[in-house]
């Protein structure tokens, strides 16, 4: 298979994680799994770890589950799509739990227009303490109201 192939699927898994992400958290996570993202909305915890962090738990199998199956000549691409994914859940680490929660004190002072979007939409996200009612539920894509403020 031509390398170009594996570079479109490795960024075709990455995009369309966004919108994994996005399902996930609307469906699930505010779904039948609340029980472990609520704590997540509701900082009424001492710990530094959450329950919601166990999500990413299930994008890790899944992300090993294609490496293996490449490793093992079962599916060729699949290390594209591991890699897509595993890239997807990094750039989610960066941005959700560093960039937007801070919880490590780094890219505080970030300033650009796409940041401060981000950053908004993922405070009218968890203006809503509760299950239903959400909105906002992407990571790195969000309603346009938030890029024109």
């Amino acid at each position: 298979m031509p390398t170009w192939i594996y570079i479109i699927v490795f960024f075709l898994t990455f995009f369309m994680m966004e919108f994994m992400a996005w399902f996930t958290h609307k469906y699930i996570m505010h779904g039948f799994l609340w029980s472990l993202h609520a704590d997540h909305h509701r900082k009424d915890h001492d710990s530094w770890f959450e329950r919601n962090d166990t999500f990413f738990i299930f994008y890790a199998l899944i992300s090993i589950g294609f490496f293996l199956l490449w490793q093992n000549d079962i599916l060729q691409i699949g290390l594209a799509i591991g890699l897509g994914i595993f890239a997807y859940g990094l750039t989610y680490f960066l941005v959700h739990d560093i960039f937007i929660h801070q919880r490590f004190k780094i890219f505080r002072n970030a300033t650009s227009r796409y940041g401060k979007a981000v950053r908004r939409a993922h405070k009218m996200h968890h203006k809503h303490l509760g299950k239903g009612d959400g909105e906002c539920f992407g990571m790195l894509l969000f309603p346009m109201k938030y890029w024109k403020k």
